[in-house]
């Protein structure tokens, strides 16, 4: 048997992710036109996974912006889309690491332990921000919801990908964020193969939810329009599997 998992304890690192979450404050409003549709949709605390479509490295911040609770957030070791400049400010804000190369286990029962604690925890299911349209969850998310019987929180992020982009050339951008409804708990039953499955079938519900509150063109995997899918072919293949 393997050694036990250390718990996360929650809440913690209050007065750094304090001052963090004041400067997000602070810079959204004056780097972009901000617009958050929704807020009535934020429930008071946990346990709760909030879930976001990742087509950006600042990405995190949107999601800190928006809410109140002491955030956890549950992250790859290797973050290679993020300018080296940022690399250190997870590390201050403080993450539950999961290696990308593998299952990752350890690091999905720390986040487990969160919830446990009615904790509330921050997760991009599509585990990375290699594509700018929607993708296919990896099964984390799932395996957590299912595991701690936490509802779930989508969000719509709009335009984070062109907020630097947009600043270089000397405009300021619109960034939307959309708060959708919660829903879930889910459950699983079964072993192996027929739990996968309905993991993997827990992974499309959550980012169909995720797709609803994203423009047209930006809703990949989960268009409904055939053409919008087929532009978003590949980008479905997870990096660190090839």
């Amino acid at each position: 048997m393997g050694a036990p998992c250390k718990v996360v304890p929650y809440p913690r690192r209050l007065a750094i992710r304090g001052f963090l979450r004041f400067l997000t404050r602070i810079a959204f409003p004056v780097l972009a036109n901000i617009e958050v549709k929704g807020r009535e949709n934020i429930p008071e605390g946990g346990p709760l996974l909030v879930v976001g479509n990742h087509f950006s490295f600042v990405d995190p911040a949107a999601m800190i912006y928006v809410t109140t609770w002491p955030l956890e957030f549950l992250g790859g070791v290797e973050r290679p889309n993020a300018p080296w400049i940022t690399q250190f400010i997870p590390y201050l804000w403080g993450y539950v690491e999961v290696p990308r190369r593998t299952g990752g286990l350890q690091g999905l029962r720390k986040a487990e332990s969160v919830l446990k604690q009615n904790g509330v925890m921050g997760i991009f299911p599509e585990a990375g921000s290699w594509a700018k349209v929607l993708r296919p969850a990896r099964p984390g998310t799932a395996y957590l919801a299912t595991r701690a019987n936490a509802p779930i929180l989508p969000l719509g992020l709009v335009g984070m990908e062109y907020l630097f982009p947009t600043l270089r050339k000397g405009k300021r951008p619109t960034v939307k964020v959309r708060v959708g409804e919660v829903f879930g708990p889910f459950g699983t039953s079964g072993r192996g193969k027929e739990r996968r499955e309905q993991l993997d079938e827990i992974g499309h519900t959550i980012m169909r939810k995720i797709a609803d509150l994203l423009p047209p063109e930006k809703r990949g995997y989960y268009s409904d329009d055939p053409a919008i899918r087929e532009a978003a072919k590949g980008t479905e293949i997870y990096p660190w599997d090839v």
